[in-house]
């Protein structure tokens, strides 16, 4: 079996840069699904269907580009799960304010949904991973300089683990990198369930 490339059909920089640190060098192709088109109430549903939709939605430019090249796609969409309602970016500062004000104390479910398909073998397999969130008693001249600094604005949830968001979060119970948007345990349970094995050197790692 050749060594596939890996694709991520994801603008986010933060999953480009997990898989990078994980010594994986993706090609990047956004796929500019339009995630308003899924309407479903069930978070585990949710971040499946999407994640599933924007990894397909490269692959008819992707085959041609590749002029029969192995490849891995790799799609991902992650939600906030908190008090029985599903979250995704706020569309606006007085959105992202409301919701951290639910946020304050409580603890949230973040889903992220991975479809990795192996366009060779003409197969697919989804995965889901859920990490729980814990956030700190802020307060609200610190919510309200949070969601200024437009941080919030670009995340599902309203916030990030890796960067500002971080110092108001109290801790999280299960994968750190799910909720950042790319679950290296369930990424590497993707690609063994394809039949693929991972090799690791001083220049990166290789998938085989």
């Amino acid at each position: 079996m050749s060594h596939p490339v890996f694709v991520l059909a994801s603008a986010s920089p933060t999953r480009k840069k997990i898989l990078e640190n994980a010594g994986i060098t993706p090609i990047v192709r956004v796929s500019y699904f339009d995630e308003d088109a899924i309407q479903v109430s069930d978070p585990t549903s949710l971040v499946l269907t999407l994640a599933q939709c924007k990894a397909k939605a490269i692959l008819s430019d992707l085959t041609q580009e590749l002029g029969g090249q192995n490849a891995l796609v790799m799609g991902c969409d992650s939600i906030m799960y908190l008090n029985g309602m599903i979250y995704g970016k706020p569309d606006t500062k007085e959105i992202a304010i409301a919701t951290w004000q639910k946020m304050r104390g409580n603890y949230c479910e973040l889903y992220t949904g991975h479809c990795l398909i192996d366009i060779q073998n003409q197969r697919t397999v989804m995965r889901h991973g859920v990490t729980k969130v814990y956030f700190s008693e802020a307060t609200d001249a610190e919510i309200e300089s949070y969601v200024a600094s437009g941080e919030p604005l670009c995340c599902a949830g309203c916030f990030t683990l890796e960067k500002l968001g971080g110092l108001l979060i109290d801790k999280i119970e299960g994968c750190h990198t799910n909720v950042l948007g790319l679950s290296l345990p369930i990424l590497r349970q993707m690609l063994t369930e394809l039949g693929y094995s991972i090799q690791f050197s001083a220049n990166g790692t290789t998938i085989k």
